[in-house]
């Protein structure tokens, strides 16, 4: 009963009770934080955006009836209907599913574009190879050509070796 389990247990006992009693001992930095310290020299725009939050929350019904008659108004003057100017309405803000379909849509572009580059990229490698195993081929076949008596052309290794130096230069 008293083994590695029990001693374990009983550790974390002590060090649960050990917080318990650390708690009753600070209780005014809990009220601390949760209240609102700005630093001074941003403090006008955090207090700016709680006056327009409070606003926002606090709006009449005579504000609703104020905007439904001014878009009756649009809706009067203007030659399209009012189901219309509420769809302009909405479409201003976009909603976290339109916010979410125009980044996957810019994602997938930017896979597409890389796609495409990378593929353009290895279009260019394979030519560059075939190119290159090409240019072999054509100096191993001048290099190894035999005589009757199966001895190395010469006459055609120094052609060879003279036409490479006047590319070079």
């Amino acid at each position: 009963g008293r083994g590695f389990a029990f001693r374990r247990k009983q550790k974390i006992e002590r060090q649960y009770r050990r917080l318990l009693r650390k708690g009753r001992k600070v209780p005014s930095q809990q009220n601390d934080q949760f209240t609102d310290t700005y630093p001074e020299h941003l403090k006008h725009l955090y207090l700016a955006e709680e006056e327009r939050l409070k606003k926002r929350r606090h709006r009449t019904p005579e504000d609703s009836v104020l905007s439904e008659e001014k878009l009756n108004k649009a809706e009067d003057t203007c030659t399209f209907s009012y189901r219309s100017v509420v769809t302009e309405g909405k479409f201003k803000k976009k909603t976290s599913n339109q916010k979410a379909k125009e980044e996957y849509e810019k994602i997938k572009a930017e896979r597409a574009r890389k796609k495409e580059e990378a593929e353009k990229r290895k279009q260019q490698r394979e030519e560059a190879q075939r190119l290159y195993k090409r240019k072999k081929m054509e100096a191993y076949k001048i290099l190894s050509k035999k005589t009757k008596k199966g001895q190395p052309n010469l006459n055609l290794q120094v052609e060879f070796l003279l036409q490479k130096i006047q590319q070079n230069t």
